[in-house]
């Protein structure tokens, strides 16, 4: 039997009143605390007007159905207007991206950046991609306790950013820096930075050093790196510094917390789903089927937000130009009505593709298949090498509504 989702009934989601509920609190994502919330709201309420929370007021959307309905109406629930996260950045330190865009500019970036991920490129990254996974893996100790997310998420998914970006591997632990920064949370203690200004000095320095090497690449031959990508993209190559920095901060963080936060949810969730482990290691052919369960059941964004660029009705709702909608991913993937046993981690679903993890539409992410690649090859390593590798102690989160992020991750493989 699969482990049932541990319902507490005495959270506040069962006795706070509907409109008192605020699900953008990062607290929730941070004490793993979310699950009882949306699932009220996805039954009693599934899509509320937020009038007052700590970024505003916001219409926060909770089924699947519903979310895909904003997901494939791009022209009307607008990236640009608002971007994409439920928090609002001052004027002058916002940094346009393209996924930030609506067509027709979004589609012009999007396909500069594309061909990297496109399946003959895949395919020719694979064998790098194994090479270093087998290295991070081999160095592994056994018979004591380490933490997942520092020797073996990080260090692969930093390895990656470095090729993506062709950028000097003795320093690409910048890139995984500059993702953090990117996406922290600037409330948190812990975080690398802690006002938008100093975020905005921070990715600063991150675009002076991708500048340099922009620009050598714009006289060079185009080669298939992001960088040389972008610098003789006709779309891209003349991009202001906000544009350079959102676009590169998108694409850091794209190819890094997808896949480094699956890394660590996937071990998460087979420790939780132990039946699921044993019918993993008995037949290495469901990694197929677990790698896109990973990622449906972590949700490593938890959250998209649009903004209407007109009157609108979602569910019977009517909703005003130039409201806030957010989605939220991590509940859509949980939604009773749209997935089979949601709540259940089952390696051997019947349509695991079917999840919001990735969003949908024109925006739908555009390193989806590399993210899929690096967690395939990761098992297909993990499993002739180890037994059940044990999960020893709780799991750090981060303190974020927007990434399901795992700081840290205690384990232990058996000698």
């Amino acid at each position: 039997m699969n482990a049932p989702v541990p319902i507490d009934t005495s959270s506040p989601a069962y006795s706070l009143p509907l409109d008192r509920y605020d699900v953008s609190d990062p607290a929730l994502y941070q004490n793993d605390t979310w699950y009882p919330y949306f699932k009220r709201l996805r039954r009693e309420a599934p899509i509320t007007y937020v009038p007052d929370s700590l970024y505003g007021p916001y219409w926060s959307v909770t089924k699947y159905k519903d979310i895909m309905h904003c997901e494939v109406h791009h022209e009307v629930f607008s990236n640009e207007i608002g971007g994409i996260t439920i928090e609002d950045f001052p004027l002058d330190l916002q940094r346009p991206s393209f996924i930030r865009m609506d067509p027709p500019k979004h589609d012009e970036q999007r396909k500069v950046a594309s061909p990297i991920v496109a399946p003959a490129n895949l395919a020719n990254m694979e064998p790098l991609i194994r090479e270093r996974t087998r290295l991070v893996l081999d160095a592994l100790p056994r018979n004591e306790t380490f933490d997942w997310v520092e020797h073996v998420s990080v260090k692969l998914t930093t390895m990656m950013l470095a090729t993506l970006f062709d950028y000097p591997f003795e320093e690409r632990t910048q890139l995984t820096y500059w993702s953090d920064v990117a996406i922290c949370n600037v409330r948190d203690p812990s975080s690398p930075v802690h006002s938008e200004q100093e975020r905005f000095e921070e990715l600063k320095k991150m675009a002076a050093a991708m500048s340099a090497l922009f620009n050598e690449r714009r006289n060079q031959p185009p080669k298939f790196d992001l960088l040389s990508m972008l610098a003789h993209g006709e779309s891209t190559r003349d991009m202001p510094l906000k544009e350079f920095m959102g676009n590169l901060s998108l694409l850091i963080v794209g190819g890094n917390d997808t896949t480094r936060n699956s890394m660590s949810g996937g071990l998460m969730a087979l420790n939780q789903f132990p039946d699921q482990y044993r019918k993993l290691m008995a037949n290495p052919k469901l990694i197929e089927s677990l790698v896109p369960e990973i990622i449906r059941y972590h949700t490593p964004v938890i959250h998209m937000r649009r903004t209407t660029s007109q009157d609108t009705e979602l569910g019977g709702h009517a909703i005003k130009a130039g409201d806030k909608v957010v989605m939220w991913y991590i509940s859509g993937n949980r939604d009773e009505d749209a997935i089979e046993n949601p709540n259940d981690f089952i390696i051997d679903r019947a349509r695991p593709r079917q999840h919001l993890s990735f969003g949908f539409g024109i925006h739908r992410c555009v390193g989806n298949r590399l993210a899929e690649l690096q967690l395939r090859i990761l098992w297909e390593e993990i499993l002739p090498r180890f037994p059940m590798i044990e999960v020893v102690g709780e799991p750090k989160r981060l303190y974020s509504n927007f990434i399901r992020g795992i700081r840290h991750l205690p384990v232990r493989i058996p000698g």
